[in-house]
């Protein structure tokens, strides 16, 4: 088929001015709505894609122990003090006196007496005394060991029996000079009292006729 260019039109009216005018306009449209949508592309593209951060977990804590308070200390014992009996005490002093006139050595002012005077009476006194303990008491040393002598003092000892003196440091065992020996009493072996003896009469008093 031929076309025949005779029948092209040769001018422009208005109708076809606005036919190109719109299909100008679609066409730039079309351009803009492209770049848009290829800008918009290259942003979202560029961003860093975002990481859901997740929240802590939170571990659960063992529940706290309730301390349990302390029970109380017991009290002390009371100390339960013994009321002493007199008797045996007088009787002792009776027999002194009556053996050794221990109270008549004691009650007497010996300023006025010369040392042998002293000495001469304090031997009598001392040997009736001497009696009255072999007689009446089983009496022995606490410690064997001899005076002078090195002892350990053991963890635990009996401050009853045992005196610690001079630079305590530290705690027993403890190692030091045994200066005495000390005393104890193993038997007592007073007399019996008759009925009606009145023990706080330590010596009669004397008359002579």
């Amino acid at each position: 088929m031929k076309t025949d260019l005779s029948q092209l039109p040769t001018t422009l009216d208005a109708l076809h001015l606005v036919l190109a005018l719109a299909v100008f306009i679609l066409l730039f449209l079309l351009v803009l709505v492209l770049s848009i949508a290829v800008i918009v592309l290259l942003k979202r593209s560029s961003q860093p894609a975002r990481v859901e951060e997740t929240p802590p977990t939170i571990k659960p804590q063992p529940p706290t122990a309730v301390k349990e308070k302390p029970e109380p200390a017991a009290p002390p014992k009371p100390v339960i003090l013994r009321e002493p009996t007199p008797d045996a005490a007088l009787q002792l002093l009776g027999l002194l006196q009556g053996e050794a006139r221990f109270i008549d050595f004691i009650e007497e002012n010996i300023s006025a007496y010369s040392d042998a005077d002293v000495g001469a009476a304090a031997r009598i006194v001392h040997e009736g005394c001497r009696k009255i303990l072999k007689d009446h008491f089983d009496i022995e040393p606490v410690r064997s060991e001899k005076e002078g002598s090195r002892i350990t003092v053991p963890k635990g000892f009996d401050p009853a029996e045992i005196r610690i003196t001079g630079n305590i440091v530290g705690q027993p065992p403890f190692q030091g000079v045994l200066v005495h020996r000390g005393w104890r009493v193993a038997k007592v072996k007073l007399p019996q009292l008759s009925e009606g003896h009145k023990v706080e009469i330590l010596a009669p008093a004397e008359v002579e006729l």
